[in-house]
């Protein structure tokens, strides 16, 4: 039996991240972000991702595009293609040509969504087995993920957002591997809450102190999951579960309403990140 391929992960460092602007109800430009300290927070988890057999790959830094370090909101990478996101925001659409052109560089097919449509990549959109599971209201809409369903020929469940703190789906939803995933219920609405139950036999619900560290925004990497720090309960979920947690202080990323999950893409695909690995 073949070994699985190394997992692979975007990242881009952190150089010319800060709060300049608010976009979500996390960003304050008045507290700001203290640069050496989100660094070092990037860095411990790059070198963890490391430790773990990931091979990260690195965008270069834009100056102007602070949120160019919170990698995931690039697009939805599905097998070899690369779709890229329609930002809501001006501020964030301004990052679209810098991913456009790593992706195109590295391989991929570049593909983009229907104009007047807006699809905020695996930010909102994460494979749980073979199904999408798709977030929608504050930053994607849910015709932009009929349209990626239809592109892709895969089955797509949207997802409404009611909390405005947990404003892309991976803020309150991890999968972990087929039919198991991590969840803040109180994220969805009672429909969306049903279709996860009903579609997810495994969920694990955190509690709503550590859903607001975004203990849900997680990276898994086969039986691990690297999550922010001082989520004690989620770990010993993670543990009754048969999976080892890593905690990584990320708080200068979380003033900007990001953490774990946001600062990665897999470039192997969101539907790789429980189930194709060991570990």
């Amino acid at each position: 039996m073949s070994s699985p391929p190394q997992p692979r992960i975007l990242m881009c460092p952190p150089d010319h991240y800060g709060i300049e602007y608010e976009i979500n109800p996390w960003m304050n430009r008045s507290l700001g972000a203290v640069a050496a300290l989100a660094f070092r927070q990037w860095q411990q988890l790059h070198d963890t991702l490391v430790a773990l057999g990931v091979r990260v790959e690195r965008m270069t830094p834009q100056p102007g595009l602070p949120d160019l370090v919170f990698t995931a909101n690039a697009g939805l990478i599905f097998h070899n293609t690369f779709l890229s996101s329609r930002f809501r925001h001006e501020v964030r659409a301004r990052e679209s040509p810098h991913f456009d052109a790593w992706f195109a560089a590295n391989g991929f097919t570049v593909e983009h969504l229907p104009e007047k449509t807006f699809h905020e990549g695996a930010g909102d959109a994460l494979f749980c087995g073979e199904t999408l599971f798709a977030g929608y209201r504050t930053r994607s809409d849910a015709t932009a993920h009929q349209w990626v369903g239809e592109k892709f020929g895969v089955r797509v469940l949207p997802l409404e957002l009611v909390n405005p703190r947990f404003y892309h789906l991976d803020t309150c939803f991890c999968p972990l591997a087929p039919g198991a995933a991590l969840y803040f219920p109180d994220a969805f609405d009672t429909y969306g809450q049903r279709v996860l139950q009903t579609h997810v036999p495994k969920l694990i619900p955190v509690v709503e102190p550590e859903a607001h560290r975004f203990g849900c925004n997680a990276v898994v990497v086969g039986k691990t999951v690297v999550h922010n720090s001082r989520c004690p309960g989620l770990a010993a979920s993670l543990a009754q579960a048969g999976y080892r947690s890593i905690e990584v202080e990320l708080d200068e990323f979380l003033k900007a309403g990001g953490s774990a999950k946001c600062l990665t893409l897999r470039l192997d695909g969101e539907e790789a990140a429980g189930w194709k690995q060991k570990g």
